[in-house]
């Protein structure tokens, strides 16, 4: 009776890890869709619990690629929000994991040249049905390309996570003079430096938006997404998710 007993225990643990495993699989999907100019871009989508609820957009920063978001996104899952990373044309190994993007393209491309990339990710959420509203959300430089991104498409986003924005495509003001144009609740952070900190500000500073905030953590910050990682950021996690969190908050309930 009682080996009938462990062999019936050991069955109901084997059977809960597999559904466990089948949920894991079924929640991250990898896609792939093609940019305007013919480029294949490779991601990686997390499923909510429907369609309805709303998308996040996930894009990475220099040297990167969606392996940035592999212990992000299930948590943003958790919270009810679909996710797609994506590895842009300007990328690398970082991770541990190769960018599918650079790699098929024989090579990375500038900052600016991602966009193109960012921008099939959200033709790409239009054809998959997504019905929920999106947000954008951007890693160092890409945290620049946003505001690119939902200037050029003010009735398709509904607002803009920045981690780390800076001048970094090469013009003076060229992101400045794209967030002049967003007016889309707008959430900007940074590392706990005051260089991060100053660019964040005067970029957000030009925001159209009077639904702005810009986080400064207290405990520990880093640049990027990378800020709300255990890995990289252990003792300031906890405060940027909170930050993020809230203001993911707001947004669905001003929605």
């Amino acid at each position: 009776m009682i080996s009938l007993q462990k062999s019936v225990v050991n069955f109901l643990v084997l059977f809960l890890v597999m559904v466990s495993a089948s949920a894991q699989v079924h929640a991250q999907q990898a896609v792939s869709f093609t940019a305007k100019d013919g480029v294949r871009v490779f991601g990686d989508y997390y499923a909510a619990a429907n369609k309805a609820q709303p998308l996040l957009l996930l894009f990475h920063q220099a040297g990167s690629n969606r392996g940035e978001y592999t212990t992000i996104a299930p948590r943003l899952v958790k919270e009810g929000y679909n996710c797609l990373a994506i590895d842009q044309r300007s990328g690398g190994s970082r991770w541990g994991r190769t960018n599918q993007t650079v790699q098929q393209n024989g090579g990375s491309s500038s900052f600016l040249e991602a966009l193109k990339d960012m921008q099939a990710a959200l033709t790409w959420a239009k054809s998959n049905g997504q019905q929920g509203p999106v947000l954008l959300w951007g890693s160092s430089y890409s945290a620049a390309l946003v505001f690119l991104l939902a200037a050029q498409h003010p009735q398709q986003v509904v607002g803009v996570l920045s981690f780390s924005p800076g001048e970094y495509l090469g013009g003076a003001d060229t992101v400045r003079s794209a967030a002049a144009k967003v007016t889309i609740p707008v959430f900007v952070t940074s590392a706990k430096d005051t260089e991060e900190i100053t660019q964040a500000k005067t970029i957000l500073a030009a925001v159209a938006s009077s639904q702005k905030r810009q986080f400064v953590p207290r405990i520990n910050g880093v640049h990027g997404s990378s800020t709300l990682r255990q890995d990289i950021n252990p003792k300031g996690m906890a405060e940027n998710w909170q930050a993020v969190l809230e203001f993911l908050s707001a947004q669905k309930t001003t929605g």
